[in-house]
């Protein structure tokens, strides 16, 4: 295992001049109506350097998102009334559209699609949506929800068949089981809300990377750093955890590999990313000490990197992300039904324990401050 560390002198930039600076243009992609949510919350949080897209073959919800691009796919196939909740309808309506959306997507160094699989625009367009982003050069990452079991297991399926031919077209996927949200949550809990929260998830997995990419620190990982872990990094896993008071750093990282929902061995991954973000009485040794207890946690041979940013308003607190992928599975994933593709062998999934019906799961930190 070995460390690699990137020094540049932390500084406030707009989002054009962190692209510029950075010279790394990331998309957020939302695909579908799951995807499109997510992104409403992301463009509220004003991560910087990061521009936005929502599809939908559904003109009615692309109407309600006033300040984020939005393009109607398919508008011959489904006549801007939806697809229908039939995958195939939103696959065939992404294939009206990929010149278009190809165009939309150039210039794009890195590209996230969010998408909630099981209705029918977001399963059937995703795919091709990452597809259309590898060709163009960008390092790709699906950011994918499956739905709560009491949907139906008509959207279920619909959602794990979109899945497969999701997978075989993103460098990296991180899987949202929505069910895993059920024990936190309280019975009584509002149907919207628990939707809600399910969205907050998946914005959670794209901001968690895209910050490492954007955030600039004393300690900064760089978009080659994540491309060199994420780049055909098959299944991955993310973590947040959070600490204050004297032993933040360590309740962090604890909070983060002890978490139930992040039930997944670390020693399994082969790449792991990990930013840490404190104030500015962060000692090294508060550093020092995260980066052994994820040492001591992952594989002896795993290429760790890391970063270490400073927030003035986080005094006496630490937080941090961990992105891991790389975690092999024995088997080949057959092809989808609403994939005319070739099927390919999938390696980098999840151990057993880890996942559901075969997909690495997100483990969801720290959700209560979000509402």
């Amino acid at each position: 295992m070995f460390f690699r560390r990137r020094r540049k002198a932390a500084s406030y930039r707009s989002p054009s001049q962190v692209e510029r600076a950075l010279g790394v243009g990331i998309r957020v992609v939302g695909v579908g109506g799951g995807g499109g949510n997510a992104v409403s919350r992301m463009v509220s949080g004003n991560l910087a350097g990061v521009r936005y897209l929502v599809l939908n073959t559904d003109i009615q919800a692309l109407r309600g998102f006033r300040s984020v691009p939005t393009f109607a796919i398919g508008p011959n196939t489904t006549g801007g009334m939806g697809s229908g909740g039939q995958p195939t309808v939103g696959r065939k309506a992404m294939r009206e559209s990929q010149k278009d959306v190809s165009k939309l997507l150039e210039g794009a160094d890195m590209v996230f699609v969010a998408v909630g699989m099981g209705g029918g625009t977001g399963t059937g367009a995703a795919s091709l949506v990452a597809d259309l982003a590898r060709k163009a050069g960008a390092l790709t990452v699906g950011v994918a929800t499956l739905p709560f079991s009491f949907e139906g297991p008509r959207r279920r399926e619909n959602a794990e068949e979109g899945l497969k031919t999701f997978q075989q077209k993103v460098d990296t996927l991180i899987v949202v089981e929505n069910d895993r949200l059920l024990p936190a949550l309280d019975g009584n809990i509002e149907l919207e809300r628990a939707f809600k929260l399910a969205d907050d998830v998946l914005h959670q997995g794209v901001c968690g990377i895209s910050d490492i990419v954007t955030m600039n620190g004393m300690i900064n990982v760089d978009f080659a750093d994540v491309k060199a872990i994420m780049s055909n990094g098959g299944a991955a896993f993310m973590a947040m955890g959070s600490g204050q008071g004297n032993d933040a750093a360590s309740q962090a990282a604890q909070v983060a590999l002890s978490n139930p929902l992040f039930d997944m061995p670390l020693e399994g991954a082969k790449g792991i990313l990990l930013n840490i973000v404190g104030g500015p009485d962060l000692t090294l040794g508060e550093v020092h000490q995260v980066a052994e207890i994820i040492k001591d946690a992952a594989s002896a041979d795993a290429n760790v990197i890391f970063g270490v940013v400073q927030d003035k308003q986080m005094r006496r607190k630490v937080s941090l992300t961990l992105v891991g992928t790389g975690i092999q599975r024995p088997g080949a994933m057959h092809n989808s039904e609403f994939s005319d593709d070739v099927p390919l062998s999938i390696t980098g999934a999840s151990p057993v324990g880890a996942s559901v019906n075969g997909h690495a799961q997100v483990p969801v930190m720290d959700m209560k401050p979000l509402f």
